[in-house]
């Protein structure tokens, strides 16, 4: 009676640690897929319409325009034939698996402070969570010899850091627990200094942590025609008179009490940021927060009432008045203040009165679209004004909305108009996050 007796609890022990294996496979694998959602794969590797991570998505680099890689597990057109050491590489050193450098549009230095477990967790993800898809994205569109990639070698080790470096500068630096999960996702995962952090001529970052200095975050160069702003405490152009709770709602659901998400950033939330847990959230807010003002020089904006004060006694006579009142006032009150988390608010908005209009002028050119999250489930779309409005009535427009309440920013011509208009998005970008959500 004793043999059956220890068959049986052999064959239970068994029972129970293939049980506990799947479960820690079960969790390591939605491990990585929160991970990718945090490192927002799918807004540069997923289009609209085509299976999610198989590639092809453009982008505008200096050297041409090239297309996102498949990294599906197909073995052919994906990454179904990276080892995990391969995959590693790929994310923190830009190094593809036959050894050659990946364009600086993938954000390896800000990946190379990924941890060897979460790298082990992505790769479990992408290899068992995400359906092959045998597609080939389009062929880079760079011409010679700007094709040749061999010099992107010594690129990366001008200003790539190694992996175990990038750990160390970030391992047991803060003393707040809250504080360092924060800055691991904002600086790594979350790769916020490859849009929002400025770039030297040779297109590197030129600051990849707040340690590098008080350029980190402080906005960037434009981006598919968007200029991304400063993350620091800038009063007038940055997080100053944001409070942690405008920056959680912001990334959870693209919409907050001083401004809407817009452009590429619409991705970043309805892919990324929008799916993190409220820990997370707040430990990014909190993190932001941390971060000083790069400009110091700003005067605090002050709300002013003048130009409120005019339109309610139906004086028009300011530059852009009209158009504004004609076109705008409907969503956004004639006191600038719109209606917060609908329309977001024009008096004191960091992007209204950032020194390059673009991202101002191409928002009313072209219009924007802010698709419906989880947290906030219906969509809004501002249409777009360039087929109603000449160059000069927009730039009439942006002037009067940089002018008032207090904003105090420079003017646009006509002629800022008309050359903007050649770096307009692409006129399906507005409507590509809607479409995948």
């Amino acid at each position: 009676m004793k043999w059956p007796l220890f068959l049986a609890c052999l064959l239970a022990i068994g029972f129970s640690a293939e049980a506990e294996a799947q479960e820690a496979d079960s969790t390591i694998l939605e491990k990585g897929r929160y991970l990718a959602a945090a490192s927002d794969c799918a807004a540069c590797h997923s289009i609209h319409r085509k299976p999610e991570y198989s590639g092809g998505v453009s982008f505008s680099l200096p050297m041409g325009k090239i297309y996102s890689n498949n990294i599906t597990p197909d073995p052919e057109h994906g990454i179904g034939r990276y080892t995990e050491v391969q995959f590693g590489r790929a994310l923190r050193e830009g190094i593809r698996r036959d050894g050659s450098t990946l364009y600086p549009a993938m954000p390896f230095p800000s990946y190379a402070r990924l941890t060897d477990r979460d790298i082990h967790a992505l790769f479990v993800y992408f290899r068992e969570g995400v359906k092959a898809v045998p597609v080939s994205p389009p062929r880079n569109e760079v011409t010679w010899p700007l094709s040749i990639r061999w010099p992107l070698i010594f690129w990366r080790w001008a200003f790539a850091p190694t992996p175990q470096k990038a750990i160390a500068n970030t391992a047991g630096e803060f003393t707040d627990p809250q504080l360092a999960r924060g800055a691991y996702l904002i600086e790594g995962p979350a790769h916020c200094g490859a849009c929002h952090s400025p770039r030297a001529i040779t297109m590197q970052e030129k600051a990849l942590t707040a340690r590098d200095g008080s350029l980190y975050l402080a906005g960037g160069s434009a981006v598919d025609g968007w200029t991304p702003p400063s993350l620091r405490q800038e009063d007038r152009t940055g997080l100053g008179r944001w409070s942690e709770e405008d920056i959680i709602s912001f990334l959870k659901t693209g919409r907050s009490n001083t401004g809407s998400a817009f452009g590429s950033m619409t991705s970043a939330v309805l892919h990324g940021t929008q799916k993190l847990t409220d820990d997370d959230l707040r430990a990014m807010a909190h993190y932001l927060k941390s971060l000083q003002p790069a400009d110091r020089t700003q005067t605090p904006w002050v709300y002013d009432p003048t130009i409120t004060d005019q339109l309610h006694k139906g004086d028009l006579s300011s530059q852009g008045a009209r158009v504004y009142v004609d076109r705008c006032a409907a969503c956004h009150r004639t006191d600038g203040k719109g209606y917060p988390t609908v329309f977001p608010p024009l008096a004191g908005n960091p992007v209204i009165m950032q020194k390059d209009p673009v991202s101002i002028v191409h928002i009313v050119q072209k219009g924007a679209s802010l698709p419906a999250m989880t947290a906030a489930p219906s969509s809004i779309t501002m249409p777009a004004f360039s087929p109603k409005l000449t160059d000069q009535q927009i730039a009439d427009v942006v002037t009067f909305i940089r002018h008032a309440w207090g904003n105090n920013a420079s003017p646009v011509t006509a002629e800022d108009v008309k050359q903007l208009s050649k770096s307009m998005p692409p006129p399906d970008m507005a409507d590509d996050a809607l479409s995948l959500n």
